[in-house]
């Protein structure tokens, strides 16, 4: 509400908030995803690996095709398309590492960090709650999916009545947050998209235009919350993923191809080249603020949206084995985004570098939907390529979002059994709460508000954090020896 009234007071607030965090607190975010890619690895290949997240013996409950469908789409959301197509411009106006702007060795670095920051360590941040949560749920006879219950064995017993709830509330303020920035930035593409399809002008209408695509999105994925896990986010995410990858493929057909390809090869090799560097740099010397605006940014997201990952993760995970989770949740989630990467943002610099679009000139005029517009017109059959694209961005949304709602509800819900969806009621609700709570963002406008919401709704999760990953590890300590569970109240 204060952001509605007072939007550039609210801007200035929020950017002076965003700056104190990252500029002090950074390093905490890179020494977080280091921690959690490295603790997965050693689940994944350890001696718990053969676990099988699962209260009775049986097959897993979704296909792997299924499963991966629903653990990309509800992770990744319309975000996927608009910065896979226009990211790497950002950071070649503006390189990491010192690299000179717009250089000729800025470019492979602006086509490589895009993979990085929706690779392993992101998909990491949403594994490990997926993990920690899913083991005391199936392993351990708790009653509910609730981030608290993840961090349970940690905390004071005389302690839970207060540290419990305390800790639901900041999963739910970390993941409205979190949610509110990808429909921030989905709306405006929708938006433009749409009003080319239909002929109308996207800046002209404006906010009441955005409006109506957080009705519509709302809608649909109410109706998915609705219909529950197997009539509805199974059966919508079987869907988009067809659809997307099928886009994906004709990009990479119809485009250059050959040069496609090879800025994608020299792309990874040199993010798996750097990796460590990546992973670590904080740039200790301010030779810039890449790090605070877009690696910090990325963690932060990727951290507040991890709880609701991985409570999604657990639901559709029964029957499998922490080794199979984490590993799937690693390798399809990152192989999927690096395709997006690839295909989507190499075409984009294919057209840049060639002078037939002017990627940068959009970019730097904050009006990366109307980019994405122009690279998607240079296609052959432009308006049914822009039409499909269109119909991936609102069923990733409503696939997102859908997730989201239904783990809302389902943290709301005590006792719930594992093949059991929450009440209706309680769907709805959060899925209204979702489609309302964004207009906030977009009314305030711009990037730095939406990336300074999710920072500040990710710090408490880093202590979250923490105490999840000392609970799991005392979990399996007792599993290791059966004596220690007379310590456990």
């Amino acid at each position: 509400m204060p952001l509605a009234l007072y939007p550039e007071a609210g801007k200035k607030t929020l950017g002076d908030a965003f700056n104190y965090l990252t500029q002090n607190f950074g390093v905490l975010y890179v020494l977080a995803g280091i921690f959690a890619l490295i603790f997965l690895l050693y689940l994944a290949f350890g001696r718990h690996r053969n676990i099988v997240f699962a209260r009775e013996p049986g097959p897993p409950q979704f296909s792997t095709f299924s499963w991966s469908s629903m653990l990309f789409c509800g992770g990744i959301g319309t975000s996927v398309l608009y910065w896979g197509t226009v990211e790497w411009a950002h950071y070649y106006i503006a390189p990491p590492l010192a690299i000179s702007p717009l250089s000729e060795q800025a470019l492979p670095w602006a086509t490589s960090y895009p993979i990085f920051h929706w690779g392993l360590i992101g998909w990491a941040f949403y594994c490990l709650p997926g993990i920690a949560m899913g083991y005391v749920f199936y392993c351990r006879g708790a009653t509910s999916l609730r981030l608290s219950e993840a961090c349970r064995r940690v905390v004071p017993f005389r302690a839970r009545g207060v540290v419990n709830p305390l800790i639901d509330l900041i999963f739910v303020i970390g993941l409205v947050g979190a949610c509110s920035t990808g429909i921030g930035l989905a709306v405006p593409l929708i938006g433009t998209l749409s009003s080319d399809l239909l002929g109308l002008d996207s800046r002209g209408l404006g906010f009441q235009l955005d409006l109506m695509v957080i009705a519509i999105v709302t809608f649909l994925f109410a109706g998915s919350a609705w219909l529950g896990l197997e009539n509805g986010i199974r059966w919508l995410s079987n869907v988009n993923i067809g659809l997307a990858f099928g886009v994906i493929l004709f990009v990479f057909l119809a485009g250059p191809t050959l040069f496609i390809t090879e800025l994608g090869v020299e792309s990874i090799g040199l993010l798996l080249q750097n990796f460590v560097r990546m992973a670590t740099w904080t740039d200790a010397q301010g030779t810039s603020d890449f790090v605070e605006s877009w690696t910090i940014f990325y963690w932060a997201w990727w951290l507040a949206l991890g709880p609701f990952m991985g409570i999604f993760i657990a639901k559709i995970s029964r029957g499998r084995t922490m080794q199979q989770i984490i590993l799937g949740c690693l390798g399809f989630g990152t192989l999927g985004c690096t395709l997006f990467f690839m295909v989507l943002g190499n075409y984009a610099v294919f057209l840049e570098l060639n002078g037939v679009v002017n990627v940068l000139d959009y970019v730097r005029a904050g009006e990366a939907p109307q980019a994405i517009l122009a690279v998607l017109q240079t296609l052959p059959a432009a308006s049914l390529i822009i039409f499909l694209f269109t119909l991936v961005c609102v069923i990733f949304a409503a696939t997102s979002y859908d997730s989201a709602s239904y783990v809302l509800a389902t943290a709301a819900t005590k006792n719930l059994a594992e093949e059991v969806d929450p009440s209706r009621s309680h769907r709805i609700f959060w899925a209204v709460v979702l489609g309302v709570l964004p207009t906030t963002l977009i009314f305030v406008g711009g990037l730095r508000p939406l990336q300074s919401a999710v920072t500040l709704a990710s710090v408490p999760l880093l202590v979250i954090m923490i105490l999840m990953s000392w609970s799991l590890w005392k979990n399996l300590a007792e599993r290791d020896d059966p004596a220690l569970e007379s310590t456990v109240r």
